[in-house]
């Protein structure tokens, strides 16, 4: 695998970082956080709109841009160091991967048509208590869904709910929530879904956990974006803030400590896109690398948030200070999607199962 982005990557990085920046600074970030009515976060969606980032991994068959996991990465990692607002992150990573690997024919083409003209939607993969159950032509939906990101504002939800055959998709209207919460539980009591948006029988499961995957991948280049933001931020601080007559960046334990951080990030950036392509190329890895990926960005956001808020010293805890805004999109990037520490598990047992049939192997020879 090539580690080294293309050049049309490059161009990518470079037009995404741009926009993000004059589009969504830490003042408009701040005015969302302390209350601000939200109605320009649509007016950014637009502009993403506009750009069609959001049908960025559509098949051009469905009207996308037919780009891959890579490029999605790329993105993802630019927006997360804005702290970006809008529902793009559950979008991209999350609905359009169930939509593209779980539904076929028409309707496919009409719910990813509809992303691609400016429509959002989120998804779920683990059932919980949810069931399906047959109602005349179509299902009723029942049960309850905790930890939906961005359920309260998507357009549609694709959630996956349990079936006397397996597991099944089954994509719905958002109903209409407290604009204020971007993570919510839903309680769905007999809510009807026309068989057209259900998606169940032989290959669901495997399509879900394809999807599942992509969205582990996109909440980790969220988090290494916005711990490369901490960085610069505190980069910043030492080089301005003096002590005994010199910036404290010229202190080796300073040094250090900022060392630190950016070994973490570049580890958890490679990661990142290791797991990208092993996706875009489907590759046996993508369960191993995605985990790893999401467990690396954990560490990366611990340790860039532990040294960044030292660094700062008193001001790191301030509202004022905009570390704060890119502290709480680092650290929520670490409690969705399963933790650190239950991914590095995974990682773990992956790689004991892997020695464990190898020694089996040579030891048959």
């Amino acid at each position: 695998m090539d580690f080294e982005l293309t050049e049309d990557q490059t161009e990518l990085q470079r037009i995404v970082r741009e926009v993000a920046e004059a589009e969504c600074p830490p003042s408009f970030v701040r005015g969302l956080a302390e209350g601000s009515d939200g109605s320009d976060v649509d007016g950014l969606w637009k502009t993403y709109v506009q750009l069609d980032w959001p049908s960025l991994t559509v098949p051009v068959e469905d009207g996308g841009m037919g780009a891959t996991a890579v490029e999605l990465a790329i993105t993802l990692e630019e927006l997360g160091r804005v702290a970006d607002p809008t529902p793009f992150l559950v979008t991209t990573s999350h609905y359009v991967p169930v939509v593209r690997n779980c539904v076929d024919g028409e309707q496919r083409k009409v719910l990813l048509g509809a992303v691609c003209g400016g429509a959002t939607g989120t998804a779920t993969f683990d059932p919980g208590d949810l069931r399906a159950q047959r109602d005349g032509d179509g299902w009723r939906l029942d049960g309850t869904v905790a930890n939906v990101l961005d359920g309260d504002r998507a357009d549609q939800l694709a959630l996956v709910a349990a079936t006397e055959s397996g597991p099944g998709v089954f994509v719905v209207p958002a109903p209409t929530f407290d604009a204020t919460l971007h993570l919510t539980e839903l309680r769905l009591d007999g809510v009807a879904v026309d068989a057209s948006r259900a998606c169940c029988g032989a290959g669901v499961a495997a399509g879900i956990e394809k999807a599942r995957l992509e969205a582990l991948g996109g909440l980790a280049a969220t988090t290494v974006g916005a711990s490369q933001r901490i960085l610069e931020l505190v980069l910043e601080h030492v080089r301005s803030r003096h002590q005994f007559g010199q910036p404290i960046g010229a202190f080796q334990a300073v040094k250090h400590m900022l060392v630190d951080v950016y070994v973490a990030i570049e580890r958890a950036r490679a990661l990142s896109h290791f797991a990208a392509l092993t996706m875009a190329e489907d590759d046996d890895r993508q369960v191993l690398a995605a985990s790893m990926a999401k467990a690396a960005a954990g560490d990366c956001q611990r340790i860039a948030i532990r040294n960044g808020i030292q660094l700062f010293g008193g001001l790191g805890f301030t509202w004022e200070n905009d570390l704060q805004l890119f502290v709480r999109r680092a650290k929520a990037g670490e409690l969705l999607g399963g933790s650190t520490a239950s991914h590095r598990a995974l990682v773990g047992r992956m790689a004991m199962a892997a020695s464990l049939a190898e020694h089996d192997t040579e030891g048959g020879r």
